[in-house]
Formats: structure tokens, sequence, C-alpha cells
């Protein structure tokens, strides 16, 4: 893939921290991001291990064109200094702040990273920040987190934590949580950032992944959480832009350049007024496919 191509990120997929054979297995999967886990997904006892287990995996093993990044504990946590500064030396591409609720917890870690950076002679702001929403507080306050730090480059919505943060009872249909995940989608794409959806706790329903996945997709999110490497095609799949869709916005782009060279502005294409807002729709859908083409095969 060219330098100046940059990377689809349609699926996050978990691996625990402390798990060197499921590392491993991460190199193996067409996935676009990986994130060692340091938190919910290892045991408080091996919180060390999984440190360590971390640095060097991200240090020693291939993984192409798959993004690495770092679930800390939570800033409130005794274990987020001793996550961070153990693991620096793995230089993920970014680090995932779990149970954000704050813009200050994003700057307290953008900081410490600048301050590690230096330490290093790293370029100064290149690891980056991803915050996950998953608390009443946080997903109110997810307009100042957003414009909090250059660094961070998305929103991550968890739907899990929220539900037990406020005491709803989870159900398939998600109403409980609906109006925190479009909430979420919103804030992210309105300040131009990645909208990442929440986990699918069923494993064996691929079915249903799908369809929240394109529910999801619909609601503006461009990309979705994974836990098991079974869910990972799915939520490539339902992220990536068909070959019908692709056509139609590489029609649409076309028209729109005949029109604009022709002095028009507004123009009707198969009986349906076209401004602006549906141009930078298809726009941005043939830059993720290209982004797809571009990216190297496993």
């Amino acid at each position: 893939m060219s330098a100046t191509t940059p990377s689809p990120r349609r699926c996050f997929l978990f691996m625990p921290g402390d798990s060197p054979r499921k590392l491993e297995k991460a190199t193996t999967l067409d996935v676009d991001a990986v994130i060692a886990d340091l938190e919910d997904g290892v045991a408080q006892e091996r919180k060390q291990v999984a440190r360590e287990t971390v640095v060097q995996a991200f240090q020693s093993l291939d993984f192409g064109y798959r993004e690495r990044w770092i679930r800390l504990n939570p800033a409130d946590s005794p274990l987020f200094l001793d996550d961070l500064v153990a693991t620096f030396a793995a230089r993920p591409q970014g680090y995932v702040l779990p149970k954000v609720e704050s813009p200050r917890q994003v700057l307290r870690l953008s900081h410490m990273l600048q301050v590690l950076e230096h330490a290093r002679g790293w370029p100064a702001g290149h690891i980056q920040i991803l915050a996950l929403l998953e608390t009443g507080q946080g997903i109110l306050r997810a307009p100042e987190i957003a414009k909090a730090d250059p660094r961070l480059v998305g929103l991550m919505f968890g739907a899990e934590d929220l539900a037990g943060d406020l005491g709803a009872r989870r159900t398939r249909e998600g109403w409980e949580i609906f109006h925190a995940r479009s909430h979420v989608a919103l804030v992210a794409r309105a300040h131009e950032l990645l909208a990442i959806d929440t986990v699918f706790v069923d494993l064996e329903d691929l079915e249903g992944l799908a369809a929240e996945a394109q529910r999801a997709r619909n609601l503006g999110y461009t990309g979705k959480m994974a836990i098991h490497p079974r869910q990972v095609p799915v939520i490539q799949a339902t992220f990536s832009p068909t070959e019908e869709e692709i056509q139609a916005a590489r029609r649409l782009v076309e028209a729109f350049q005949a029109h604009q060279n022709a002095g028009t502005g507004a123009f009707v294409l198969d009986g349906r007024m076209v401004d602006m807002p549906m141009v930078r729709a298809a726009q941005k859908l043939l830059a993720l496919a290209e982004q797809i083409a571009g990216r190297s095969t496993p």
C-alpha cells in the first residue's frame, strides 16, 4: 500500500494482552486493527504479564498492514500509569482509553505521550488516542471530549458498560442505548473523527451481528469492535462499500463534475435532486473503497 494511502479502520479486534498465542493468531487474520487488551480481558493478577507479553508481541511479530493498539486501564485506575510506561516501547499506533468521562483524561494521556515521545526522540504526536465512551457522564460530555486533543482520532461506543452504569436492561432491539449510540456517532462525525460501534456479545449469532453492524453503519459509524476472530469478516464486509455502491457513487461524482464543467450547480440524476452533501458522501465512499483496494492482502 502506498504510504500516502490511509488504512481502512472497519474492525477493531480485541485480543487479551496476556495471551501470546492469541496475539500471534491476530497476525494471520484479515482485520484492520488489533487491540491488545490490558483491561477487562486480563485478570488482576496477570496485568504485569500482559504488559510484558504485549511489548514482546508488538516488537517481534509481523502484523503487516494491521494497526496495533493497546487498551489501557482507566485513567483513574492505579494501573493506568504502569500500563502506559511499561508498554510504550511497543510503539503502538495508539492507545484506547476506556471509561472516558472528561476532556481532562484525554489531555492527561496526551501529555504523558508527549513526554515519553520526547524522551525517546520519536516524532511528537504520532501516537494516537481512541476514547471509549461507556458511562453516562462520558456520553453527555462527548462533544467536549471530541475536541480535547489533536491526538484523538475517534470515539468508541461501549453499550455493555453503559447499560450497567445506567441500570438499563440490555435487549436485542437496543432501544435502551439507542439515544446514546446515535449521539456518539453524531458527535464523532461532526468532529471528523472515527465512530466505532460497540461489541456484539453473542458469538454464535453472526446474522444478528451483521444486522447490528448494518444498523450502526446506517447511523454513521465507520467501524465496529470485535471480541472474537469469527466476527471479523462480518464486520469488515458490512463496513465495506459494495460494488453496487461504488458504481453508483462513481456515476454520481462523474455527473457532478460534468455539470460543474458546464456551469451547473444542483442537478437531477435518476429522478433525484443531487446537491453537495450527496456528492461529498459519494466522494467519501470512493475514498474508503480506494483505501481497501490499496491495502496489502494477508
